[in-house]
């Protein structure tokens, strides 16, 4: 049985324009003073019973958006977390980025693009570090990807 550390699993951002397909290959590692990355299911469902069965709702996921929601200190000289806290007074198109989630064992990646949401960049108690959270919701299901065969795998920086 294989247990992974959360610190393991890697998130990725870049900057997104609109009519881009694809990300580029340069990824920012949103890691550095991270201490808390929350997974936010968003799932809606219906209900509906039918003749051919008891009579007993059955429940069907209609949509997912899979978010995930990174919190730690603010660093305002970390790439991630400045493309992130330039976005905080942005609407619309203008909150899209590429998210790229590497599974802690490396074997698979999730790759689209998202939006930022509820950004907080510089927050807190006086006598605490300032804070930095936000929730990056995919805008439709990501592409998964194998990594398996990959000849050892790439840690995102475009460095290889």
């Amino acid at each position: 049985m294989a247990r992974n550390k959360n610190a393991l699993r890697k998130h990725f951002v870049q900057a997104w324009e609109r009519g881009q397909d694809e990300p580029d290959e340069e990824w920012l590692e949103l890691a550095h003073l991270i201490s808390n990355i929350e997974v936010e299911p968003n799932e809606e469902t219906e209900e509906e019973a039918f003749y051919d069965g008891d009579g007993t709702p059955e429940e069907t996921v209609v949509s997912v958006a899979r978010a995930y929601a990174p919190e730690g200190q603010f660093d305002p000289e970390d790439e991630a977390q400045a493309l992130i806290e330039s976005l905080q007074n942005e609407i619309g198109d203008a909150r899209k980025i590429w998210h790229r989630v590497v599974r802690s064992d490396g074997k698979k990646e999730w790759v689209g693009r998202a939006t930022v949401l509820d950004i907080i960049a510089g927050a807190g108690e006086a006598s605490e570090y300032e804070e930095f959270s936000c929730s990056i919701r995919f805008d439709e299901k990501p592409k998964e990807t194998d990594l398996s065969d990959d000849d050892g795998g790439s840690d995102g920086s475009g460095e290889d």
